[in-house]
């Protein structure tokens, strides 16, 4: 962060804010954007100021109307509900005084919002958690479920399109940029093999026998608030949150968070599913969530995990035959690493799945 106290103190004066602030520092562990906290005389935390990283986020109009669309949607629900505290159960997006949504000083753009006081984030995965974690993204689709079509847009086009990610690596096999298709010839074989299972999502839209519908494409347990007693606030990091399948949001939940390992384990044994964790947060997910899906959405939930754990083993891949351009490693190894982790997960999900589909048959019945 290159910005002085000063400039960052004139960027804030742009806001339309109810208090004197006068430091802004930063904040939290984000890996997109830069967060500081802002706080006032008495030394307390009030705002949140963020800059936007355009170069992911590059139609940043965009971005800040689907924030606005959908916190104001959830707003609504939230009042009619006859919720109490209502800032802290969604975020609250401050706009500048010429009205608009973000600040551009010419270099970056900034957005402000409300500090959500007395809340907490856990990053460690239980049960327990995801049980919340699950009722909490299943509430929050269903509070969208009726945004009409079209009312926002895709921030990231083609996030979660899984023959967009083939085509990209099918390009990558072809140009063979980094000259190291022969070290992983096993890993496109299974890659192919799979290929045209996991393009199901998409040929059932065209068939009109799935719908897109407001996802929120982050779901990890970090991005939920929590109060003092560990009751859910409200769910935050809204960038990614654009129309697509609802498979993509328990099936990343169930990658990121029902994974026995890391996301990057060089020790294999380490890699499985949690069955513990998916049944949690699927139990979760079906409370609130189950009023809104259909049978087919509702039967291809946990193939919604297999789907995003082949997707980023797939971007992975790609990435190391292109010559890491992507994703930041930490050596040269490291997104052979991820891959080879990704595929362990996979294939432990796919060893799992007659037992998740007979979970999941119970809400079909």
């Amino acid at each position: 962060m290159t910005k002085t106290k000063e400039e960052l103190l004139d960027i804030l004066s742009r806001f339309q804010l109810d208090e004197k602030v006068v430091s802004a520092e930063p904040f939290g562990n984000g890996h997109i954007n830069d967060t500081l906290k802002v706080t006032n005389e008495k030394g307390e935390i009030k705002y949140v100021l963020q800059r936007i990283n355009h170069l992911i986020f590059t139609n940043v109009e965009m971005l800040q109307n689907n924030i606005h669309t959908v916190t104001s949607h959830i707003r609504k629900k939230l009042e009619a509900r006859g919720e109490k505290d209502i800032d802290r159960k969604v975020l609250t997006f401050l706009p500048t005084k010429e009205g608009k949504l973000y600040y551009f000083d010419g270099d970056s753009y900034w957005r402000v919002c409300l500090f959500i006081p007395r809340s907490k984030s856990f990053e460690e995965v239980t049960p327990e958690l995801s049980y919340e974690a699950g009722k909490a993204f299943g509430d929050f689709q269903s509070m969208l479920a009726d945004l009409p079509e079209g009312a926002i847009g895709e921030t990231i086009p083609n996030f979660h399109n899984m023959e967009f990610r083939l085509e990209q690596f099918h390009d990558a096999v072809k140009t063979n940029a980094a000259g190291r298709l022969d070290e992983v010839k096993d890993l496109i074989r299974e890659i192919e093999k799979r290929a045209d299972a996991m393009c199901i999502q998409e040929r059932l839209y065209r068939e009109g026998k799935l719908k897109k519908r407001t996802n929120h494409c982050d779901t990890k347990v970090n991005n939920i608030m929590f109060d003092e007693s560990g009751k859910v606030l409200c769910v935050i990091d809204l960038d990614t949150v654009m129309p697509g399948f609802v498979l993509s949001d328990i099936g990343d939940f169930i990658r990121t968070g029902a994974n026995t390992g890391a996301e990057d384990d060089e020790n294999l044994n380490n890699v499985n599913v949690n069955m513990d964790i998916f049944r949690a947060y699927t139990r979760g997910y079906m409370e609130t969530a189950k009023s809104f899906l259909t049978p087919q959405e509702i039967k291809l939930l946990p193939y919604g995990g297999r789907l995003l754990t082949y997707m980023q083993t797939v971007r992975f891949l790609t990435d190391y035959i292109n010559g890491d351009t992507y994703y930041k490693i930490h050596s040269p190894k490291h997104n052979l690493i991820r891959t080879k982790a990704q595929f362990k997960l996979l294939q432990s999900l796919e060893e799992h799945a007659t037992e998740m589909d007979e979970f999941m048959n119970q809400y079909l019945n």
